[in-house]
């Protein structure tokens, strides 16, 4: 046996730590949901949670939620609290990017590090079980009938869900600028003002509301993909010759102030955590297809996104130019 006397033990101890991964560093991290709990960031910054701490990535992730206004309030609390925060990270994504620029917020997701985008998920468009509507070509005749009398909910303003609205009313030929658009900061709000019958149709994603569509208490009459989702029996609004496509994507960024090597770590992290079985498992359970670029791929991903919803919401009048 080798004995090592104590000044050299403790040497190569603090040379072994020195050089070991990364993701093994990161014991303990905080994602941030900038949204109330039961919506699409809220899931996801939990399915990250699970998948990172199952898979031995990090020690320990905890979830905080900011709700507010399409996210302003959570990424102007995380860019000014958290900067230089290398354990810190925000759930967002496409329904961040609209009401940023709707709300004209001061606080922009330039001024974050992007890490990577994770998801994507088809709408799905939802009555209650009881509701005379059946099918899409019923909405649409309601929708151009008298569009202020059918009240859409979803989440926040400008969001995927709002641009949805919009563009199906603008797919059947009503003003888009007059949809008649309820926001909720929490999937579980709009979902109660559904079943409630407050409101004539939700607008989610459809892993939200996959639960209650198999439980017979919603009906949904469309998803937004462009073709038939294998194993799911839900026609497209395509095929009811309703032009609607629309994929609302996920992601999640760093603060602002974190050194390269910090940044290129997190984004090491992240994809570690995409490959595992965990998070495999997880977009499996939740209907979520997997969408990962990260990096710069996903910093210039975001640039783009942020042209094209910009240039939506001022085709369906939800900015004025």
């Amino acid at each position: 046996m080798i004995r090592l006397s104590p000044p050299l033990f403790g040497a190569l101890t603090a040379f072994v730590l020195a050089i070991a991964p990364a993701s093994a560093q990161q014991l303990e991290l905080k994602l941030m949901a900038p949204a109330a709990p039961g919506g699409g960031w809220d899931q996801t910054a939990r399915a990250m949670q699970q998948a990172l701490t199952a898979s031995g990535i990090a020690r320990s992730v905890q979830v905080t939620n900011v709700a507010g206004a399409g996210g302003s309030v959570g990424i102007a609390q995380f860019v000014n609290g958290a900067k230089g925060d290398a354990n810190q990270m925000m759930v967002n994504g496409f329904v961040m990017v609209g009401a940023l620029i709707m709300n004209k917020s001061p606080v922009t997701l330039a001024q974050t590090t992007p890490i990577a985008r994770l998801t994507e998920e088809v709408q799905v468009i939802v009555v209650p079980a009881n509701s005379p509507i059946k099918d899409a070509k019923d909405l649409a005749e309601a929708v151009k009938s008298d569009i202020a009398k059918v009240r859409f909910a979803g989440g926040s303003a400008g969001g995927a869900d709002h641009i949805m609205a919009g563009l199906f009313a603008g797919a059947v030929g009503a003003d888009a600028s007059k949809v008649n658009y309820i926001p909720f900061s929490g999937g579980g709000e709009s979902l109660a003002a559904i079943l409630g019958a407050k409101v004539t149709a939700g607008i989610s994603g459809l892993g939200e509301y996959d639960g209650q569509i198999k439980s017979g208490r919603l009906r949904a009459i469309g998803v937004s993909s462009a073709q038939r989702i294998p194993g799911v029996d839900i026609p497209t609004f395509k095929e009811q010759g309703i032009d609607l496509v629309l994929a609302n994507w996920r992601s999640v960024v760093a603060p602002p102030g974190i050194t390269d090597d910090q940044r290129k770590a997190l984004v090491a992290t992240v994809e570690k955590m995409v490959k595992s079985q965990a998070w495999q498992d997880i977009l499996k359970q939740k209907g979520w297809d997997n969408a990962y670029l990260g990096g710069d791929d996903f910093d210039k991903f975001l640039k783009s996104e942020n042209e094209r919803v910009g240039a939506v919401l001022k085709s369906i009048g939800l900015v004025k130019s």
